[in-house]
């Protein structure tokens, strides 16, 4: 058998591939809001909103509302979507998002944020909270398939020029971890806010309680390190 990793605080990266919301952001009460007044709507039992966290919209209404043609699954999405942008109310940054960003952006480090937002709703979030925007940002207007599809990933490691097995993936959603994974990521972080421990300790090297759990550090030939605190 192949010798086992070393800890992920041992290892070194060539980038930083952050999912926004959940690991940088709250905005779970926006969500269920937002989605709770669709699954109204659409005579959807909320209970069937449950384990789609982290899951781009046209994902969870195709899983939801299977028997919709395209021109419905479109307008369905569309109606999601403005509800989305539309509520960002107490939408907040979580504690540690900041300085991680703003550590890594300052340094020159590669990194960037890979969302299961749209385009619009990205950037109604990220106004909203302040988030520092990186160099490299993957929305799921920009890919055909969402997570837990490897797609995203691998659009932002190519963009950043990077190998996705060089990059470190943090997470909070399973199905992100499991995009990673598919996408050839070998490092990964899960924070917990939305999802239990046990889930994510199943997929991901290491668990903590959020951002502010783990420190950032770029060392001379530009490879990012990582520390728990």
């Amino acid at each position: 058998m192949p010798p086992a990793p070393p800890p992920l605080d041992q290892r070194t990266f060539g980038a930083v591939l952050f999912d926004m919301d959940g690991t940088l952001i709250d905005s779970i009460p926006a969500v269920e809001r937002s989605w709770l007044t669709w699954a109204a709507e659409n005579s959807v039992a909320p209970e069937r909103l449950l384990g789609f966290h982290g899951v781009p919209a046209l994902g969870v209404i195709g899983a939801l509302l299977p028997d919709l043609d395209t021109a419905g699954r479109q307008a369905s999405f569309q109606r999601i979507e403005d509800l989305e942008v539309a509520d960002v109310d107490g939408v907040a940054l979580l504690p540690g998002a900041q300085e991680a960003l703003t550590t890594l952006i300052d340094a020159g480090a590669k990194v960037a944020i890979v969302t299961s937002c749209t385009d619009p709703l990205y950037e109604a979030r990220v106004t909203a909270t302040g988030l520092r925007r990186p160099p490299v940002v993957v929305t799921a207007s920009m890919v055909k398939r969402g997570k837990p599809a490897p797609d995203p990933f691998l659009l932002a490691a190519e963009r950043l020029g990077v190998d996705p097995g060089d990059c470190l993936v943090v997470e909070d959603a399973t199905s992100g971890l499991r995009a990673a994974h598919a996408a050839g990521v070998t490092s990964t972080l899960a924070v917990l806010h939305t999802t239990p421990h046990a889930q994510l300790a199943e997929l991901a090297d290491l668990v903590v309680g959020g951002m502010d759990g783990v420190t950032f550090g770029v060392d001379e030939e530009s490879r990012i390190t990582l520390a728990t605190r």
